[in-house]
């Protein structure tokens, strides 16, 4: 059994019915030292003891969402649902990954980017600003995503999100023309 890394403490915050606690570290690891503060999770399950995962800052976790690996989650984002983020992948700024979303491997999530549903963020892809990326999309490889992503297709390549937002750009045109005669 792994040697335990953290605490919860008693410093406590109520955050949509769940009670969150500052965790404090055990024992040196990674970049994080014997007796320093943490985010908040709810409760074990939510950080692995293994490996140098941690939660900094106002950061928080919970519900049963995990964060394991090397994966760290920083400043005041949110991982919650049953979300997962592991390996190097980094979750920072008001970022938010919920339901059964995945964000792995050296994948970025930042700023005010959410990824939620079945998405998978991995590789070395990159979320960031105001872009969503939910439903079933996988975006991987060193994709760099700053808009809506919602579907069912995998972005692997810069060319395949760029080519999806012209056909919504294109869609929503479509849509504010002037005497579209709707189909019967």
């Amino acid at each position: 059994m792994t040697e335990k890394k953290y605490v919860l403490t008693d410093k406590a915050k109520t955050v949509y019915g769940y009670t969150l606690h500052r965790i404090k570290a055990l024992r040196d690891f990674g970049n994080v030292k014997k007796g320093e503060l943490g985010g908040f999770i709810e409760k074990e399950h939510n950080l692995s003891h293994d490996n140098n995962a941690w939660v900094y800052d106002d950061a928080r976790v919970y519900g049963n969402a995990w964060v394991y690996d090397d994966a760290r989650v920083y400043d005041d984002a949110r991982v919650y649902g049953n979300a997962r983020v592991s390996g190097n992948a980094r979750v920072s700024g008001n970022a938010r990954v919920s339901g059964n979303a995945w964000v792995s491997d050296d994948a970025r999530v930042s700023g005010n980017a959410r990824v939620s549903g079945n998405a998978w963020v991995y590789g070395n892809a990159r979320v960031y600003g105001n872009a969503w990326v939910s439903g079933n999309a996988w975006v991987s490889g060193n994709v760099k995503v700053t808009t809506h992503l919602c579907s069912r297709f995998d972005f692997e390549k810069q060319w395949q999100v760029e080519l999806w937002q012209k056909l919504e750009q294109k869609f929503e045109d479509e849509l504010k023309k002037p005497n579209r005669k709707e189909a019967d």
